[in-house]
């Protein structure tokens, strides 16, 4: 069985990716390598993880999740666990993420958010990081989106290619991460705590409660438009010169284009002759495409049913001391097969057995069953459930032709440069979704990432995926 050492050997290999990252990008700020590790809550707190390197130098905060010890800790989760036996050797998939936390500056929308539904958000806010020197123009700008589970520090997910001389080279850019609102990484979210409520007898309430599932729909349309504000009024930043992102990171900087990428749009901006320019001077959307599909949002419900199907969800409005952990588990395995390949899975596992005996049957050790149960409870240290279905419904919300005329309108007056990375092998997303997303762009290109790993390729094959940033990058100011 599992040990609370296992997981902390895991987290230790972690920290030494994302030290080396940190020692390449600047020693800013620095702590220790321990984690506050927590069963069942959306994530748990490193003081290891560094906001900004030292040519930045920002005062960030090492900032506790928003969900730390909302939810139980490891012990009261014992029936659990004493349930599974997990692999924990290394012989597994590469891991796509490092540690994670919730650490960085927080940017709060200075009135209430209205959402694309029309209700408002009050209090709405944002986690973000930066790395690298704004220059006086305030126009060396790179924002970096990230996926479904992903956070505001690039460095625990995209290391490798952040750093001076690299694809996101911080000697020449000033590099911008946010979180997507609606998640457990230090924006507002089902996490989050609600404002005071009125009660029956019309006093307030000071009693503070956590929305869960009442937090309002939101949809990729309104993540971007929120970070718009936050870039434009918190950063002070004058134009972005791209916007890069894959599968759910990608959704949003096809938004970014949408939004941000015409001399129409309200974010537009003057450049120094007076002349309207796109405040988005161009759009590296990666392994997404124009629309989420009916096949996209089938693999999102199934995951959504794996939850609900779990008798701890109770209608929406699970215990925070007994959440449906074993729903969100088998949610994670779901996503994590939906990620790679067949040929990916069979070359790794094929029918190979961590026990001989018994060799089939409901008792059998397939190693490939112990690879995804161990992801399903790594998963359970750094999410929630209700999180989980808020985000999942937002990506089904992607949909750039929405209240637009349809997609080919929608970007047809978008004339930044676009280059669309697609992954050979991807089942989620398939090639021909970015070659049609590639095509709606007026200056759009494609270009293809070769790979057994599927989805995840543009996560795990950073060396192709940093040569077409750097290419892109340098052929387009």
């Amino acid at each position: 069985m599992i040990q609370i050492k296992t997981i902390c050997h895991f987290i230790n290999r972690s920290n030494q990716t994302n030290r080396a990252t940190l020692a390449r990008i600047g020693p800013s700020l620095r702590g220790g390598c321990n984690r506050d590790y927590t069963q069942g809550s959306s994530i748990g707190s490193d003081c290891s993880m560094i906001a900004a390197n030292d040519r930045c130098k920002p005062d960030i905060p090492s900032c506790r999740s928003s969900v730390a010890n909302k939810y139980v800790k490891y012990n009261r989760n014992a029936i659990f666990l004493q349930q599974k036996s997990f692999s924990t050797d290394n012989s597994g998939m590469d891991d796509e993420y490092g540690v994670m936390t919730a650490d960085g500056h927080t940017y709060v929308h200075p009135t209430p958010f209205e959402l694309e539904s029309g209700e408002k958000l009050p209090n709405a806010q944002l986690r973000y990081m930066t790395y690298g020197t704004l220059n006086e123009a305030r126009d060396n700008v790179l924002v970096v989106c990230h996926a479904l589970t992903g956070n505001a520090s690039l460095h625990s997910w995209w290391g490798d290619i952040l750093g001076p001389g690299l694809a996101f080279d911080t000697d020449k850019y000033f590099v911008v991460c946010s979180n997507i609102l609606g998640s457990c990484y230090g924006s507002s979210g089902p996490a989050s705590y609600m404002p005071d409520s009125d009660t029956s007898d019309g006093s307030t309430d000071n009693k503070q409660k956590l929305y869960g599932i009442d937090f309002p729909d939101v949809s990729i349309q309104d993540t971007v438009r929120l970070q718009l504000h936050m870039l434009r009024e918190d950063l002070k930043i004058n134009s972005i010169k791209c916007v890069i992102g894959g599968s759910f990171g990608g959704m949003q900087a096809v938004e970014y284009a949408a939004q941000g990428g015409s001399i129409k749009s309200p974010f537009a901006v003057d450049d120094e002759l007076g002349r309207a320019v796109p405040f988005v001077r161009s759009v590296m959307p990666i392994a997404c495409g124009a629309a989420h599909t009916a096949w996209q949002i089938a693999i999102s419900e199934v995951q959504r049913q794996a939850i609900y199907a779990d008798p701890k969800w109770n209608d929406g409005r699970p215990s925070m001391d007994d959440p449906p952990l074993k729903g969100l588990s088998v949610a994670r395995q779901i996503g994590m097969v939906s990620y790679r390949t067949p040929h990916g899975y069979n070359s790794k596992f094929g029918r190979k057995l961590k026990d001989t005996f018994p060799p089939y049957g409901s008792k059998a050790t397939w190693q490939v069953k112990s690879y995804l149960e161990y992801q399903g409870f790594k998963f359970l240290s750094r999410f929630d459930p209700i999180t989980y279905i808020k985000l999942t419904e937002q990506m089904d919300t992607h949909d750039v032709g929405r209240n637009r005329g349809g997609a080919k309108c929608a970007l047809s007056s978008i004339h930044v440069p676009a280059m669309v990375l697609g992954i050979n092998s991807d089942v989620l997303y398939p090639l021909h979704e970015q070659e049609e997303l590639a095509n709606l762009f007026p200056n759009g290109e494609l270009k293809i990432i070769n790979s057994d790993a599927g989805h995840d390729g543009f996560l795990l094959e950073q060396d192709q995926v940093s040569g077409h940033i750097i290419d892109f990058l340098g052929a387009h100011d």
